[in-house]
């Protein structure tokens, strides 16, 4: 039986109460230790980097969806867990939220359209709040995603905030991207395409029931052969109505294909080498954050109009 409160980690680092204490369960697979962890990380309590440094690895894949607000994403998201538990797959789902600006809390909390698998055995779901990030993640999605993997889990599927051009760092994450956008996208491709767009894996035209469906189809396979990140390859095109639960069980095989390649051109290593360059800018930005600068600008303002670029040189 494994011990629930080891005191130092097996590479000699002292460990937290919390963490040593949570973790056992965690590599058990247990649902609500997991729920605690991610509490944790989200609250800053104890230092989860040092027991992921011990995690055994895990061939768990890393499953991004995303897209422009409005396209199914949530729909998607949960026809994609029937297909992956009836493939007796253990699935996690990280739901990121828009939040506030001003207190960082999630402004869209239900998961209404995924409320059949809360309860299942083999579905973890969480939704987190994106916090104010522009990339439509959760701040510490790297370290929560990890954790994720080393519970058990075959797939872990994040499903960013719907924010538009911004949501390029999934592709930083997730070991394959599904960009999912409807027919009436239409001219609008010409100015995603520039952000979005290009970090597509798969294309899922999704709600393909509506009108000019096919047409938008051909004008994706058309942009293709301009973008030099497509350079000699075709990206796959899905058509479904994720409300039918038609068109799901393709991309279901799609992604599993993709993610069963050894390697797609170096892609492997360098979505490792945003994952690492992402976890060392937050380290080296540990201890600084908004509400601090806010704080050190209201008390620079009592001498008068502060001067960012003097305020931030003791920052630096």
């Amino acid at each position: 039986m494994v011990s629930c409160s080891p005191k130092v980690s097996n590479l000699g680092l002292p460990m937290t109460e919390n963490e040593s204490a949570i973790w056992p369960s965690i590599l058990r697979g247990d649902f609500r230790a997991l729920a605690r962890a991610i509490s944790h990380i989200e609250n800053g309590i104890g230092d989860f980097h040092r027991l992921l440094m011990e995690a055994p690895p895990s061939p768990a894949g890393i499953i991004g969806i995303t897209g422009p607000p409005g396209a199914g994403k949530s729909t998607l998201v949960d026809a994609l867990i029937g297909e992956f538990v009836a493939q007796q797959k253990k699935v996690a789902v990280l739901c990121i939220d828009p939040s506030s600006s001003f207190h960082s809390g999630a402004l869209l909390g239900d998961r209404i359209r995924m409320s059949d698998w809360y309860s299942h055995p083999d579905v973890f779901i969480r939704s987190l709040s994106s916090k104010g990030q522009m990339g439509g993640l959760h701040p510490a999605i790297l370290e929560i995603a990890d954790l994720m993997k080393a519970a058990g889990f075959d797939h872990v599927l994040i499903e960013t905030v719907g924010v538009g051009q911004s949501e390029v760092e999934i592709a930083a994450l997730a070991d394959t991207t599904v960009l999912v956008l409807v027919p009436e996208a239409g001219d609008d491709i010409q100015m995603m395409k520039v952000g979005i767009m290009e970090i597509a894996d798969i294309f899922v035209v999704n709600k393909a029931d509506r009108p000019g469906a096919d047409l938008f189809i051909g004008n994706l396979r058309s942009m293709q052969t301009f973008a030099p990140r497509w350079a000699g390859k075709s990206i796959p095109i899905v058509k479904t109505i994720a409300s039918q639960k038609q068109g799901v069980a393709g991309l279901a095989m799609l992604i599993s294909e993709a993610l069963a390649k050894k390697e797609d051109h170096g892609k492997k290593y360098r979505v490792l080498a945003e994952r690492a360059y992402l976890l060392i800018q937050r380290q080296k930005m540990k201890g600084i954050s908004r509400a601090a600068l806010a704080d050190k600008i209201e008390e620079a303002s009592a001498a008068g109009e502060p001067n960012l670029y003097r305020l931030i040189r003791e920052w630096l």
